[in-house]
């Protein structure tokens, strides 16, 4: 056997290549990361840029890892053997491990409609990769009837950038306002009026029956009122679901809410498998931020680098931030924003200028907050939060003001 550590990544995401990067530089591992997407790793924060057309594909690549790491891109894994120590492909080919990474991702969620019952007609689209992002970029054109069907932060920003391409946009909204996982009632609402003033159409509270298609091509989304939405295009945004399967056929413990489970050395309910990102759960987490991915990929990183002492993961504090350019309209959320009794929340809304801020504090700490319009102090506040520091002893309306307050 090899004196150098063999550690496999199956994923080439996000996480996959950040932890790929990372390890890349240790020279006593031989890395070799298994992707399933043929292109090199890219940013999908940045798809719905490339939809709207305001970055070229390339330009969301991300850094490659060194000479020292071997990618196989567009190779899918079949099976993972962990009694032969070993991962085995569809296309036959079986790579051996000493460390084994998951960073499979995750999936979209297919709602369960009338039409979606075979796969996707013709026009209906998921927007997850970056194969997602080119399909639709092709598909749309000026003047397209387009229908998102979902209308939190993936269903936005699809939205947004098929309207950039001169497309007609319905968004159909389950909940009681867009984005309502992350903004309350008055954020939403401000939301709301920013996409119209951009030519999206926003229904909320509104139930997706199915869809309605000739010859193998979608026509309409038909709702549960009985109201029929004319569509050349579908984008399918009803969130993300880890991918599991890998995991769960190799015998390895899934968490409560069916990410793969974790400790806080990333470690599976296998010693010598560990996983991260979208399909990790920890302490009952699931994240699905690259932001979380990122940090799990360090921190698992100094583990498999630095052995026992190295510092385990405390779980991400992640800010969500939104920023449409026509407009242009900031927005970002964080931490705990419905107050419990006893905290203070200091609340501003300008609906002239398009602003709306409101922050939720228990004590000398700030527990979260949501700010809308010009994020001038969005930075200060947020580093605030992430470090868990006491807030300065001034007033709490000051802390809303364009610098924060600092």
């Amino acid at each position: 056997m090899s004196s150098k550590k063999r550690v496999v990544i199956v994923g080439g995401g996000m996480a996959g290549a950040r932890l790929a990067q990372q390890l890349g530089t240790a020279g006593d591992t031989v890395i070799t990361v298994l992707a399933e997407e043929p292109h090199a790793p890219y940013n999908r924060v940045l798809l719905a840029d490339v939809l709207a057309g305001r970055y070229p594909a390339e330009v969301i690549a991300l850094p490659r890892p060194t000479d020292a790491v071997t990618w196989r891109g567009g190779v899918r894994v079949a099976r993972v053997d962990r009694v032969a120590r070993q991962v085995e492909c569809e296309d036959g080919s079986a790579t051996p491990y000493d460390v084994l990474v998951l960073a499979t991702g995750s999936s979209p969620v297919l709602p369960p409609l009338r039409g979606l019952v075979a796969g996707l007609p013709d026009g209906v689209h998921a927007f997850r990769t970056l194969d997602d992002c080119l399909a639709l970029r092709e598909a749309v054109g000026e003047g397209s009837s387009a229908v998102v069907i979902g209308g939190g932060l993936l269903g936005v920003s699809a939205a947004r950038a098929l309207a950039a391409r001169g497309a007609g946009v319905v968004v159909a909204q389950q909940g009681e306002h867009l984005m309502d996982r992350h903004l309350d009632v008055g954020a939403g609402r401000l939301l709301r009026a920013h996409l119209g003033a951009s030519g999206v159409e926003v229904h909320t509270e509104c139930r997706v029956r199915g869809l309605r298609t000739e010859a193998g091509r979608v026509r309409g989304v038909e709702l549960a009122d009985g109201y029929e939405l004319a569509a050349d295009l579908v984008v399918l945004a009803c969130g993300v679901r880890p991918r599991t399967g890998l995991a769960r056929e190799a015998g390895l413990a899934l968490g409560a809410r069916g990410g793969i489970a974790v400790d806080d050395r990333l470690r599976t309910s296998d010693p010598d498998v560990y996983a991260i990102g979208d399909c990790a759960e920890h302490d009952g987490v699931l994240y699905g931020l690259a932001g979380a991915a990122q940090e799990q990929a360090d921190v698992l990183a100094g583990v498999l680098n630095g052995g026992e002492n190295a510092a385990g993961y405390a779980g991400t504090r992640s800010l969500v931030r939104l920023t449409l350019p026509d407009g242009p309209l900031d927005l970002a959320a964080f931490g705990e924003t419905t107050p419990s009794p006893g905290d203070d929340v200091v609340h501003l809304a300008d609906a002239t200028r398009g602003a709306y801020r409101k922050i939720v504090v228990r004590g000398d700490r700030l527990l979260g907050g949501i700010l809308v319009g010009d994020l001038g102090s969005v930075g200060t506040l947020a580093r605030t939060w992430e470090g868990d520091e006491p807030l300065p002893a001034t007033p709490l309306l000051h802390l809303l003001t364009h610098d924060g307050g600092y």
